[in-house]
């Protein structure tokens, strides 16, 4: 209608723009896109002045490669197997400023294609992101069980997994990390000090992709919990509490909808085998003095499931791209740790290498690895320190302490004897001197791949209160997981059954454990028991860096101090399903001195020292008085 009303020369002005309109949207067409480059900025000033871009495009390694920016150096352009791909190095040195430039990628007879790179001011690192200690008490979160926030992020269209239903144990729940952050104040009440979050980063895999371990993005939170934004302010909101946030990282393995593994750089990316090969998931093999070089191929090779490829470790491109990005992580939303899952199925040299390259970067980072194996010295071997005769330092610092947790568990539940009951605790706690430091160690009672403490030790409230007491008042960085404190239950048979919904995290339900009024009489007392004596540990480092001295357990009592300058606590621990009335003489060297004491839960005084009563299965917990 409007052309209908224009002179000649105007209709033909406005047939040639059209026309140029579609030429240009032609010639567009026929330029290859370039899909992407990460990490997609970076910052100045950081320790290693390299940094090493992966860009993806349509045969991009057929464009050569300008910059030119003050401060910015292109070292090399990487070709790999498939023209898709190009590594680009460049060096920031110590002159380069704050800012944006451009990349140019260039061919002749084509177009460019500019990507517009920036480089940030890094946040000064103050108090607020010190390193996960044994001043610490860590609360695991598996975010799509825990809260739901914001329901428009249940279902996001075009993502390979729509499932919601919150009766299946392998469908999504819609958790997220609004949910999280809305119930901060709760964590903070309970005593909380450090979140651990499994893994939160994009899992754009068909099924089963709400527990995050095979990620299919490594710079991009999975749009279902949230986003980038939305994780950095879960950082923020921590650390405006006076928490700390924990990462947890895969570096094993990845999803095989990653988008590399859709476009693999090259065949060497992941391990290939002639068919399918799983890991064994023998971790002796890695320090067995006689054990055969394609039993240890298997280990650390295969792959850890069918829809979980086994990255290539001893390719350094690969190498690079898992390292930076976690850099990436640490600086962009300013983390507090790492927890590293499967850790024992890596290759050995690279996560030394990477370890080392972290704590460069970040001396006060904390970092510790899963390592899910039987015997204290197969745990020790992946510890930082050569101390266990391994020929290298993993430079590791701390391990998920499986074998205390063995030890917990055998002390509540088994007949007490030489090696068993309690003194399979005591036994395992006298094999510190092996580690460089043991205090680094994370220890538990349960976690998200496995049967919760309270089912394991039979719904048994007094048994519960013992491993609670153990767990805030031994040696290491306390961990708990979600629902511990209101009796969660069940067993890991499947995992799923362990990984339920926190009551009263989703609109509608008619329990809210976050709430008094919500739990039963008996969740309330196990509640008010984790916070009386998080709340205290947290007051007192005593707890936090003390000096631990444990006596040989006898007739199924253990006892044990933590003592410092200032302060003396005394644990009792009684396995045994009888009372004991308990003569101390024997522990003169720690009580000399002292002439009474009062009970750090129920605040009952004893005003003597000689004799002390344990009931069935309870385990005391006394500051030392004078």
């Amino acid at each position: 209608m409007v052309l209908y009303h224009l002179n000649f020369t105007e209709m033909k002005k406005a047939f040639m723009l059209i026309y140029l309109l579609a030429a240009a949207m032609t010639l567009r067409a026929q330029v290859p896109a370039l899909d992407r480059v990460e990490p997609m900025f970076w910052w100045v000033g950081m320790h290693h002045p390299e940094l090493q871009l992966i860009v993806h495009g349509e045969n991009i390694s057929s464009r050569t490669v300008v910059v030119n920016y003050p401060g910015v150096t292109l070292l090399r352009v990487n070709k790999v197997e498939n023209p898709n791909y190009v590594f680009v190095d460049l060096k920031i040195d110590g002159t380069a400023r704050a800012g944006k430039f451009p990349i140019i990628f260039e061919k002749k007879g084509a177009k460019k294609l500019i990507y517009t790179y920036e480089l940030k001011a890094r946040q000064p690192r103050d108090e607020r992101f010190t390193g996960v200690t044994n001043k610490d008490f860590i609360y695991l979160i598996m975010p799509d069980r825990f809260a739901n926030g914001d329901m428009k992020n249940d279902i996001i269209k075009g993502m390979r997994e729509t499932s919601l239903n919150r009766d299946s144990i392998y469908y999504r729940h819609g958790g997220d990390i609004q949910g999280i952050i809305d119930h901060l104040d709760y964590l903070k009440d309970l005593g909380v000090t450090a979140l651990w979050l499994n893994p939160v980063l994009e899992n754009d895999q068909p099924k089963t992709s709400y527990h995050g371990y095979a990620n299919t993005e490594n710079y991009r939170i999975d749009r279902r919990f949230g986003s980038n934004e939305l994780y950095r302010k879960l950082s923020e909101e921590c650390h405006r509490r006076g928490m700390k946030l924990i990462k947890d990282l895969v570096h094993n393995h990845i999803g095989s909808e990653h988008w590399t593994m859709l476009d693999m750089p090259s065949k060497d990316w992941v391990h290939q085998w002639p068919q399918f090969t799983k890991t064994s998931y023998k971790d002796q093999v890695l320090f067995d003095p006689y054990a055969s070089v394609a039993d240890r191929k298997v280990m650390t090779d295969g792959w850890f499931d069918a829809h979980m490829p086994d990255m290539n470790q001893h390719n350094p491109y690969v190498q690079k791209y898992i390292t930076q990005s976690h850099i990436w992580w640490i600086e962009y939303a300013g983390l507090n740790g790492f927890r590293l899952d499967t850790y024992a199925y890596n290759d050995p040299e690279f996560m030394a290498a990477w370890g080392k390259i972290v704590k460069e970067e970040y001396p006060d980072f904390s970092i510790f690895g899963e390592t899910w194996v039987h015997g204290v010295p197969n745990q020790v071997f992946f510890t930082q320190g050569n101390t266990a005769n391994q020929g290298f330092d993993t430079e590791l610092p701390g391990v998920t302490d499986f074998q205390a947790l063995w030890g917990i568990t055998e002390a509540l539940n088994g007949k007490f004897g030489w090696n068993e009951g309690v003194n399979k605790l005591y036994t395992t706690l006298a094999s510190d001197f092996v580690y460089q430091d043991a205090s680094r160690n994370v220890v538990f009672l349960d976690n998200h791949d496995l049967s919760r403490f309270y089912s394991v030790i039979g719904e048994d409230l007094n048994k519960f209160k013992s491993g609670i007491a153990w767990l805030l008042t031994t040696r290491g960085i306390p961990q708990i997981y979600y629902g511990t404190e209101v009796l969660m239950k069940n067993f890991a048979n499947p995992d799923g059954l362990v990984r339920e919904d926190f009551q009263g995290g989703w609109i509608g339900d008619l329990k809210n454990k976050f709430e008094s009024s919500g739990r039963t009489a008996k969740e309330n007392e196990a509640f008010n028991y984790v916070r009386k004596l998080a709340l205290y540990r947290k007051d007192n480092p005593v707890l936090q860096q003390g000096k631990l001295m444990q006596f040989v357990p006898e007739d199924a009592v253990y006892v044990y101090f933590r003592y410092d300058q200032d302060k003396t606590i005394m644990v009792i621990m009684n396995t045994d399903n009888k009372v004991h009335s308990l003569n101390t003489m024997r522990f003169a060297e720690r009580l000399s001195g002292f002439r009474g004491a009062r009970n750090i839960v129920s605040d009952e005084v004893l005003s003597r020292l000689d004799q002390i009563t344990v009931a069935p299965s309870t385990t005391l917990v006394l500051e030392l008085t004078k």
